[in-house]
């Protein structure tokens, strides 16, 4: 290869993922930048380089192994920041940003909340709602490997959030809270014909599937505790599984909350319920 752009048109041929040119595009693009600090203009450009398709060959086969190129590079963008991430925790969305905005957007008015995040993986929701707005963020998950991926990135991130190992299923909230957030499983058993390899292959299934047979176990558990845990006024925030919209919001009026509010995202998919604890 004699530039750049010959080598990213090479590396885009070589990747057999069942997925759009463009898609399989700007994977290349990302893993160019952050393995090599090629950035598209360069490639473009043609700029000049002394990569190797040797050199590429390894990041090749992973990706043809549906290795998600989040979890090859080690780190995934959330909310303008970068987050390590491993196979112990969920890979941060672009759709997850939306819960972060709106609880920005609606929480201005309250003094630095005391905020609670179930399950928080990677801690993308926790830190960066304790970097963006004056609050105190407390952070739980069942898996300790988890944590340790999350109290690193707090650590890199400079943010001030504190985590604590709890199975939300077994053990009580036991504190005071003025807004609670969770991303909690969602995906049910007879959706996982239809999920992508790269998901099912690699991200962790206890961040995936609920446990047992009833997908919303996690909401009506989280609903119940938030009813008791929450300050009268305090807001609880999830994002959903776009199938159960009607059923979450039914949990939460039933157990008392108020102005249940149902979120669409920019693909026009219902992606947050929140209320307020009357």
């Amino acid at each position: 290869m004699t530039n750049s752009k010959e080598l990213f048109s090479e590396v885009v041929r070589q990747i057999t993922l069942p997925e759009a040119k463009a898609e399989i595009e700007s994977i290349v693009y990302l893993l160019f930048e952050k393995i090599w600090k090629l950035t598209r203009t360069d490639i473009i450009t043609e700029k000049k380089t002394g990569l190797q398709l040797k050199d590429v060959a390894p990041f090749i086969t992973r990706i043809n192994t549906h290795e998600p190129i989040q979890y090859i590079l080690g780190e995934a963008d959330f909310f303008g920041k970068v987050f390590r991430v491993t196979p112990d925790v969920l890979i941060p969305r672009p759709e997850t940003e939306l819960l972060i905005h709106e609880i920005l957007t609606h929480t201005k008015s309250i003094d630095k909340p005391n905020v609670l995040d179930i399950g928080t993986g990677s801690g993308c929701i926790a830190i960066s709602l304790a970097l963006e707005m004056p609050c105190v963020v407390q952070a739980i998950d069942v898996s300790l490997n988890a944590l340790s991926v999350a109290q690193e990135n707090a650590t890199l991130l400079k943010a001030p959030v504190k985590f604590y190992q709890q199975n939300i299923l077994q053990q009580p909230i036991i504190e005071k809270f003025d807004l609670i957030v969770s991303n909690p499983p969602y995906i049910s058993q007879q959706e996982k014909q239809h999920m992508k390899q790269n998901v099912l292959d690699y991200e962790p299934h206890t961040a995936l599937f609920p446990i047992g047979d009833d997908p919303l176990v996690f909401y009506r558990v989280i609903t119940r505790q938030a009813q008791q845990a929450l300050r009268k006024g305090g807001s609880l925030w999830f994002e959903i599984n776009e199938h159960y919209t009607n059923e979450i919001s039914e949990i939460m009026i039933t157990n008392g909350f108020e102005n249940v509010t149902v979120v669409k995202d920019w693909n026009g998919k219902e992606r947050v319920v929140w209320g307020t604890n009357s």
